[in-house]
């Protein structure tokens, strides 16, 4: 059975120091939640991330990271790095990295496979920008990106991806797709997967909602039948704010 999931995206903020005060904030108010709860902070901060949720409902993951096992490849990090300081997830294909990095589905698909081949669960990022919602294609590229970086996959693979979707018009422009057109969007994805791998396979992957949800929202984007939690930005950086949403659930 699918879980539901809210995960917190930290992106380029905090400082250690900071990392460490909203974890506190957060697990001082953090109850058992009805969901899993993740945090993906800078990567210089994830082992201080690690050691401070400890025996708490928390997991802590990636932002990113790199395809190769290692090599001359300056500024990159690991799959084993990360596994070795008790990192098992990591955030993959975000917008932004396809947009400022130049990340291709074909590359994405390498990194997806290094990741499940050290054990590590994806949470894999797609989405259509404003000009393929308003060409009516937003549904054509989604396929595409989720087939070609995807669907080479042996059906155990999936029981370790999480799939995220972010309509790219919605991150960080206080523009949100409306709870009706994010369900039609998940329904769309879910029955891909259907086709493909088999109702098993698409009733129990999780597919988060990744496209400014916030306390005033998140309870009716969540309410809907094929969206199993948001993968947060801004919003995550306050505590407050990402309890609300996290109790949404």
């Amino acid at each position: 059975m699918r879980k539901n999931i809210v995960a917190g995206n930290w992106k380029m903020h905090k400082t250690n120091t900071e990392t460490v005060a909203l974890l506190n904030e957060i697990m001082a108010q953090l109850k058992t939640p009805n969901c899993e709860v993740i945090f993906a902070p800078t990567f210089v901060n994830l082992k201080t991330a690690v050691d401070t949720v400890k025996g708490h409902h928390i997991t802590v993951a990636a932002q990113n990271m790199h395809q190769a096992e290692g090599g001359a490849f300056t500024g990159e990090i690991a799959a084993n790095m990360l596994t070795d300081i008790g990192v098992n997830t990591v955030i993959l294909g975000h917008s932004e990295r396809r947009a400022y990095f130049h990340e291709t589905d074909a590359l994405l698909e390498n990194k997806v496979n290094t990741a499940l081949k050290h054990n590590m669960r994806v949470i894999f990022c797609f989405g259509e920008e404003l000009k393929d919602r308003q060409n009516n294609n937003h549904f054509n590229v989604v396929e595409y990106q989720l087939r070609d970086a995807l669907f080479a996959l042996e059906k155990k693979d999936w029981a370790n991806i999480v799939l995220a979707y972010e309509p790219v018009w919605a991150i960080g422009t206080g523009e949100t797709a409306t709870p009706e057109q994010a369900q039609e969007m998940h329904l769309f994805i879910r029955e891909l997967i259907a086709k493909v791998y088999g109702n098993d396979v698409a009733d129990n992957v999780s597919i988060l909602y990744g496209g400014s949800v916030k306390p005033d929202n998140a309870k009716e984007i969540f309410s809907k039948p094929d969206v199993d939690g948001g993968l947060i930005g801004g919003a995550s950086l306050k505590a407050n704010d990402f309890l609300a949403i996290v109790n949404a659930f």
